[in-house]
């Protein structure tokens, strides 16, 4: 955003009546605009935009002037920050119409309608099944990294490995004995219910072939984490606030 890439993304779902889904937006400028004009026939082949991500908004105003005869479902706080817009609905009220070509799932354990603190809080997001390429779409909830800097790679971070939002160990689960847990086999029916193998996620990097066994095995190497919590839970224990997005306390849009 401005003078700094933080990885802002988006991406098209074609849906079998040939149309798209656009999940999230980005600035439709230059050749992307072109681009995209090009697939959807300056448009009219857009379905619908979804805003996935309560966090994920800048690019939404300028998307709807570049495109304001499509349908926009947003989450509970898109429907309430940005006015401009004329929403068609409720993303997740409204998921039925694009199944089976696409199913949408949220978080167990973890706030969608209004995630506070909103600086540190940016864990729950709409996680989105394509089922005709086998991808699923995430935001923050689980991240990955191609490629890292040097400071990720000072924390441990690798080339290709996917891990959970790091304000999983903060605000990012309700405070509750449950929330781990409920969580934790949220992760396992997605796993079980959904035949995906790519996994597309905001700001560092995409896994294209072999995302179900990472995510897999990102959630066996967890389990003691989520016995921690569990136990912090129910001994109602503070836990780090953290998870931050930058360091201006009042910049909560990351992306």
């Amino acid at each position: 955003a401005g003078m700094v890439n933080i990885g802002t993304h988006m991406s098209l779902c074609r849906l079998s009546n040939g149309k798209f889904l656009v999940l999230d937006a980005i600035k439709p400028v230059g050749p992307l605009k072109e681009e995209l004009d090009q697939l959807t026939k300056g448009g009219e082949l857009i379905d619908a935009v979804v805003a996935t991500h309560p966090f994920h908004s800048l690019y939404f105003k300028d998307f709807y002037k570049a495109y304001p005869n499509v349908r926009y479902f947003g989450t509970p706080r898109h429907l309430r920050t940005i006015k401009e817009i004329p929403w068609a609905g409720e993303v997740m009220e409204s998921r039925g119409q694009w199944e089976p070509d696409v199913e949408m799932r949220i978080p167990a354990g973890s706030e969608y309608a209004d995630p506070k603190p909103p600086k540190t809080n940016h864990f729950c997001n709409v996680v989105v099944f394509h089922r005709a390429s086998r991808t699923i779409f995430n935001d923050d909830n689980i991240m990955c990294f191609n490629d890292p800097g040097f400071i990720l790679r000072m924390f441990g971070i690798k080339d290709g490995q996917v891990i959970f939002h790091p304000s999983i160990k903060g605000p990012g689960l309700y405070p509750t004995p449950e929330a781990p847990e409920q969580y934790k086999m949220w992760v396992q029916d997605m796993l079980n219910d959904w035949d995906f193998d790519n996994l597309c996620s905001a700001h560092n990097g995409n896994v294209i072939g072999g995302a179900k066994a990472k995510i897999k095995e990102l959630l066996g190497k967890t389990e003691k984490l989520f016995q921690k919590l569990k136990k912090q839970n129910c001994e109602k224990k503070a836990k780090a606030d953290c998870g931050a997005w930058g360091d201006d306390k009042d910049a909560h849009e990351c992306g």
